[in-house]
């Protein structure tokens, strides 16, 4: 068995939504366990901010990309190998609903356009752009993200966001097949509602029946903590899943069980 502390020894790992909440969350694990890693994102001050509280520039570094632009995704990728030498691993952790409303009649094409080329065509780029990097690696890892949104149907958010998701998963098994022969890993992680800021002050603020009925849809009847996302994702990362690919690991709770 391999060393927990040391599964990402140099290893060099993109993280695309790197300076959110459960990005940079993500990334601080990978850090801590040997890798070496690059924080995809659009806001340059919140990838100032992540990086001055990882504060191991040595270990991180931070990179502005869009990831719904090839040139852009291109773009970063060279400046990770530049600087890395080279990519073993991609956590695909950019998308969500974007703030887009939920309803069908609110729902105009540009929130549509938003929502499916962040989550499906960032993730697709995001791997085009990586896989040859990989290749001459000798093999890595890809792990996207998916959502219970996407594989149930969920109150919360809307039929952008709910194609999206199931859309990842497609492309997931997919690519999975395709770079399988090279020595790459494709899986996916589809987690439940996970509170991080803003979302934690809306159901701290519910009252006690609402949060109730919201934990009684939960077999495990809580909320999660953060860490259980960051460990799934860090373990379809590492070689304790070698021989899984193609997969989604399902992270909310027991509230969606697969057939």
């Amino acid at each position: 068995m391999s060393n927990r502390n040391s599964r990402f020894e140099r290893k060099v790992t993109i993280v695309t939504g790197g300076a959110g909440g459960l990005g940079q969350a993500i990334t601080a694990a990978l850090v801590e366990e040997g890798a070496r890693v690059a924080i995809f994102d659009t806001n340059p001050d919140a990838i100032d901010r992540a990086l001055d509280e990882l504060a191991r520039p040595d270990s991180v570094m931070g990179a502005i990309v869009d990831v719904r632009s090839r040139e852009s995704v291109t773009s970063g990728v060279a400046e990770v190998v530049a600087a890395f030498g080279g990519i073993d691993i991609l956590v695909a952790a950019a998308g969500g609903s974007l703030g887009t409303p939920r309803d069908i009649d609110d729902i105009e094409p540009e929130h549509l356009d938003l929502v499916i080329d962040v989550n499906i065509k960032g993730t697709f780029n995001c791997a085009q752009a990586v896989v040859p990097f990989m290749k001459v690696r000798g093999g890595g890892a890809i792990v996207n993200f998916s959502s219970i949104g996407g594989r149930s149907t969920s109150p919360v958010t809307g039929i952008p966001y709910a194609a999206a998701k199931a859309g990842v998963l497609g492309l997931t098994r997919r690519l999975a097949r395709e770079v399988g022969p090279d020595g790459i890993r494709v899986n996916a992680i589809a987690p439940g509602l996970f509170l991080t800021g803003r979302l934690q002050g809306m159901f701290d603020a519910m009252a006690d029946k609402d949060r109730n009925e919201v934990l009684d849809s939960i077999p495990l009847h809580r909320m999660p903590e953060l860490r259980e996302c960051v460990e799934p994702v860090l373990f379809l990362a590492s070689e304790e899943s070698s021989y899984i690919t193609g997969a989604v690991l399902d992270v909310n709770g027991g509230r969606f069980m697969a057939g």
